[in-house]
């Protein structure tokens, strides 16, 4: 019998539960400092994984979870962007 191939999973910032990483939206921070959202999941950078869902961000946001995934402090305006892009897409 062979063994179906595993799928890797992610922490969501959020909500805390794993998620399959297809699943998940990806932000990174590239070695510049600037903060992006990485859809193909190959930018270079420091990444942390959130669920496509606004509640989740909010929640990663007000318990400064990206802060401590990014290892520093972070501008409100990055998570302004960031919201924009990932929740106001036309």
């Amino acid at each position: 019998m062979a063994a179906g191939k595993k799928l890797p999973t992610r922490l969501c910032l959020g909500c805390q539960e794993q998620h399959p990483k297809k699943e998940l939206v990806r932000i990174v921070r590239s070695p510049e400092g600037e903060f992006s959202i990485d859809l193909t999941g190959k930018k270079a950078g420091r990444g942390a994984y959130i669920c496509s869902r606004q509640e989740c961000f909010e929640k990663a946001v007000k318990e400064h979870r990206f802060e401590r995934s990014f290892k520093g402090a972070i501008d409100r305006r990055v998570y302004d962007e960031l919201k924009e892009q990932l929740f106001h897409k036309l």
